[in-house]
């Protein structure tokens, strides 16, 4: 379930929350997790550390520090379904995704951190080709990773570009709300699933009465959200959206499995004809702290669409691996560069790859 973000005025956090989220903002980290028997906890350059000082919470801590910024209504929600999806804006400073759950009959609650400034392509340090697929006027490119290596952030940078240099519509549909666009010279309409519209599907289906131009989907779910989004790019629309997924191939495989047999010569017809590109993206621990990008970039190119369309998705590697000068990167030899380049070990660098023995090969 989901809700809408809270402002301040109405909800105050706890001073105690409200210290953690100061600390997180000023330590750059990107999550706080509360649970039973533990101290607060950050993650910072992605290792989990806990917060001096502070005392071991109990039951009653951690609920009156989630239950501080849920409404009456989200803390129904919460004991009825047992978790709960909300986004927070605090004082301008930052933004927080938050899911509280229940573990073992205690309640928990994870905080991820949402940067207020949209940060650019440059600024995430993601390729500069991303940008021409802003310029495109319909298809289909999708976000994947891991959970908290970047997905959102990706986008939010792509919508941005496209809001700054379009004149456009642009819709999102998002469970919850993450990064909060200022309209510039694109109309931004921005709808929460459980408050502005039931569903991903029954938002996607809306959009085509709205006149949008462009629409970010938070995540593909289900088959027909995956199946109305495909229908949006074959139909004049630029469909944003992320999976959690590796690799793109795996994401291309992800689709089409979603799918039951009989279908699935049709998605893959779709597919072939709507997919522009693919960013699998890594936050890797950087040597002397912080973290840095890998990525994996697939460009649908004539071969890439031949392959969806035959079913031949478990060749789409070896396309991404001999076709550097269309601009497609493999997340191997991205790894396998910041290693030579002395920012991060060889060690993470094997730990995020998905064919360590290649990579070796590679450094």
């Amino acid at each position: 379930m989901s809700d809408i973000e809270i402002k301040k005025e109405e909800l105050t956090p706890h001073p105690r929350l409200k210290k953690l989220f100061d600390l997180a903002a000023a330590k750059e980290a990107t999550d706080i997790h509360l649970s039973y028997a533990n101290p607060p906890i950050l993650r910072i350059d992605g290792s989990l550390t806990p917060v001096e000082g502070e005392k071991v919470l109990n039951d009653d801590d951690v609920r009156e520090l989630a239950f501080s910024i849920l409404t009456p209504q989200m803390q129904e929600k919460f004991l009825a379904y047992k978790d709960l999806d909300i986004s927070y804006g605090y004082e301008n400073k930052a933004r927080f995704r938050i899911s509280v759950y229940q573990q073992t009959g205690r309640v928990s609650a994870a905080f991820r951190l949402i940067p207020t400034k949209i940060r650019t392509i440059e600024e995430l340090n993601l390729p500069p080709l991303l940008k021409e697929f802003t310029k495109i006027s319909q298809g289909f490119f999708l976000v994947v990773g891991p959970s908290g290596h970047g997905k959102s952030a990706a986008l939010a940078a792509m919508i941005e570009e496209i809001n700054q240099n379009r004149r456009d519509h642009i819709l999102t549909i998002e469970d919850p709300i993450e990064y909060l666009f200022e309209q510039k010279s694109c109309i931004v309409d921005q709808r929460e699933v459980g408050t502005d519209v039931q569903d991903f599907h029954r938002g996607l289906r809306a959009m085509f009465r709205e006149d949008a131009d462009v629409v970010m989907i938070g995540e593909m779910r289900d088959p027909e959200t995956i199946s109305t989004a495909i229908t949006a790019a074959e139909t004049g629309h630029l469909i944003f959206s992320t999976l959690h997924t590796n690799t793109a191939a795996q994401t291309i495989d992800r689709i089409i499995d979603a799918f039951p047999p009989y279908q699935q010569e049709q998605i893959k017809m779709q597919m072939s004809g709507t997919i522009l590109g693919v960013l699998s993206r890594r936050l890797i621990p950087k040597i002397g702290g912080g973290v840095i990008n890998a990525v994996e970039l697939l460009i649908a190119n004539s071969a890439v669409r031949n392959l969806i369309r035959e079913g031949k998705v478990h060749q789409i590697d070896m396309v991404i691996e001999t076709s550097q000068e269309e601009g497609m990167i493999s997340l191997n030899r991205s790894l396998a560069d910041l290693v030579r380049r002395g920012l991060i070990t060889r060690e993470h660098a094997e730990m995020y790859s998905v064919s360590p023995s290649e990579l070796r090969m590679m450094i």
